[in-house]
């Protein structure tokens, strides 16, 4: 099995790990992960690394992520989604669509974000949706996001929806309940598509009927590098690398990718912390 990334449209009524571990039996094999959680709830794009595609999850951790959210009026729940149990409940309400619009719009800033109850972030190295599940009181910690695309796209009385562009860590059932408490009105997820992940969108991905009909294609792993500046080497340089060479810094950038004359990708150097005029290899990729 090569090396590299796979873009998943995931279904609905899945967890990320869900579609791992139907995608590793698939083909065969136990190294495998994914970059940027998606709730069951949610669908579309989700990056699956395999092999040595896994050595570049972390440097796509802090890519964009773009979504298409819809937007339940009226009542909100305690998983700020329609799949849990409701809290709250306004039958009678004013939908003031001019002041969604402005209040939408207020939201492309960076603020402190409240995470929800029911996810995975640790408190005190548990798990907030084991305090949920067994009932115990938990201080929600809230943490920085920023909102650096937001667009009003349908309203009526029931329902809104909503296209955003947000950074790492930002929930969007947090979002939406937050835009809830601007308008007065409870509001709950209904609906969550992942359109975009980095430089991957959804028009690329594939379904998991696609890598059971195997007709799918394993992407090449430097295309989740491709923010970072690249340098094809000559044969020389090249055996240096292999074995994990330190070298010079005349690259004027902290993260290098290494490619040989095939367009494989060699290792990721940074700067050596230890002589800024050096770099050092951090990952070192097996040659295909």
């Amino acid at each position: 099995m090569n090396s590299g990334l796979i873009i998943i449209d995931k279904p609905s009524g899945y967890t990320s790990r869900d579609i791992v571990n139907i995608v590793s039996g698939l083909l065969n094999t136990r190294k495998i992960g994914h970059c940027g959680t998606l709730d069951p709830i949610a669908t579309g794009v989700l990056v699956l690394a395999i092999n040595d595609g896994l050595k570049v999850l972390e440097f796509m951790n802090n890519d964009t992520k773009e979504y298409i959210a819809k937007v339940k009026l009226g009542i909100s729940t305690d998983t700020l989604d329609i799949s849990g149990n409701i809290i709250e409940k306004k039958e009678e309400y004013f939908l003031n669509e001019d002041l969604l619009f402005k209040t939408i719009n207020k939201f492309k800033k960076k603020y402190f974000q409240e995470v929800p109850l029911y996810s995975s972030v640790k408190v005190n190295g548990k798990r907030l949706y084991k305090y949920a599940r067994e009932k115990e009181s938990v201080v929600l910690p809230k943490r920085e996001v920023e909102i650096y695309e937001i667009e009003l796209l349908s309203s009526n009385h029931d329902e809104f929806s909503f296209r955003a562009v947000v950074s790492k860590g930002t929930y969007i059932r947090s979002l939406i309940r937050d835009i809830g408490n601007e308008i007065k009105i409870p509001c709950t997820m209904s609906s969550l598509q992942r359109i975009r992940q980095g430089n991957f969108n959804i028009d690329e991905a594939i379904t998991i009927s696609d890598i059971e009909n195997n007709n799918f294609k394993i992407l090449p792993l430097e295309r989740g590098l491709e923010k970072y500046p690249s340098i094809v080497v000559n044969s020389n340089l090249e055996s240096k690398i292999e074995n994990g060479s330190i070298l010079d810094n005349i690259y004027n950038s902290d993260i290098i990718v290494f490619k040989n004359n095939n367009n494989e990708v060699l290792a990721i150097y940074k700067t050596y912390e230890k002589n800024i005029k050096k770099i050092k290899p951090i990952k070192v990729f097996k040659k295909i």
